[in-house]
């Protein structure tokens, strides 16, 4: 009788140790669920990242994009500078311009003579250029929203489907819409479906527009006549004269720069003087 007793007690304790362990591997289940939705949230990011529209530019482009946002807003403040660089890239984006940031830059009675040519005083460099690659990353003028016009403040026109959306810079900022409140012009995409791709050393300008971008960097050119010129021995002396000892600093070939000559405007602006 003790003997069954026993045996009754042993499969006892063995089923309740299997109830156990298979509940204690029921409870870690969710695990793979949980896993299973961060990869679908990783995909649905990657998804969104693929259905943006791209658009490259090299450094010229960002160069054109400085232009614009200096000269058009009067060298005034980040403020004008990021509201210019939005109507760059509402255009840009628009599809009834051109595809690059050069090619809108340089159109033809678009943006003030000179835009292209001009020289950025070097004071205005550090706001300007951390203004220019906001807008490249995507950021946007709050007010501007859609507008792909402007003029300078102040200015009054008679037509309806001017609708004035900012001031800033020193210009107002409109959108052209009809009667019906609709925009005349395509609407350009928002900054959240924009990508901008920088491809260094690459030219996406055509050649006339590629002509008009002033090198940041001059050349060095000695000047004429000059006794320090690159490449030139220095003068043996002749029997009859005592010889000097020449010092390394005495034969080093310097280059003079001489300053950059200054574009000649109304050759290079041609067909943008009546911008």
């Amino acid at each position: 009788m003790r003997a069954h007793l026993a045996l009754g007690k042993s499969l006892a304790g063995i089923l309740f140790a299997g109830m156990a362990a298979a509940s204690c591997t029921t409870a870690q289940q969710p695990a793979p669920k949980v896993a299973s939705q961060a990869a679908k949230s990783r995909n649905a990011a990657q998804t969104a990242q693929l259905t943006k529209v791209t658009f490259n530019y090299n450094a010229k482009d960002r160069d054109c994009l400085k232009r614009a946002m200096y000269f058009e807003s009067e060298h005034s403040d980040r403020d004008g500078y990021m509201a210019v660089g939005t109507v760059v890239m509402n255009r840009l984006t628009s599809g009834a311009y051109p595809d690059s940031i050069c090619g809108v830059v340089a159109q033809e009675r678009q943006f003030a003579p000179g835009v292209m040519t001009r020289e950025v005083e070097p004071m205005a460099e550090i706001e300007l250029t951390d203004a220019a690659d906001a807008i490249l990353r995507g950021e946007r003028h709050p007010g501007v929203k859609d507008a792909m016009f402007f003029h300078t403040d102040g200015l009054k026109f008679s037509y309806r489907n001017m609708h004035y959306v900012a001031i800033a810079g020193g210009n107002a900022f409109y959108e052209k819409r009809g009667r019906d409140g609709e925009l005349q012009t395509p609407a350009p995409l928002p900054s959240y479906e924009v990508a901008m791709n920088y491809l260094p050393g690459q030219s996406l300008m055509p050649a006339q527009f590629a002509a008009l971008v002033p090198t940041t960097v001059p050349v060095p050119i000695p000047m004429p006549g000059s006794g320090a010129t690159l490449g030139r021995e220095p003068a043996v002396p002749t029997p009859t004269e005592t010889a000097v000892p020449i010092t390394p600093e005495a034969v080093m070939p310097i280059a003079i720069p001489t300053p950059r000559p200054a574009f000649n405007d109304a050759v290079l602006r041609g067909s943008l003087a009546h911008g």
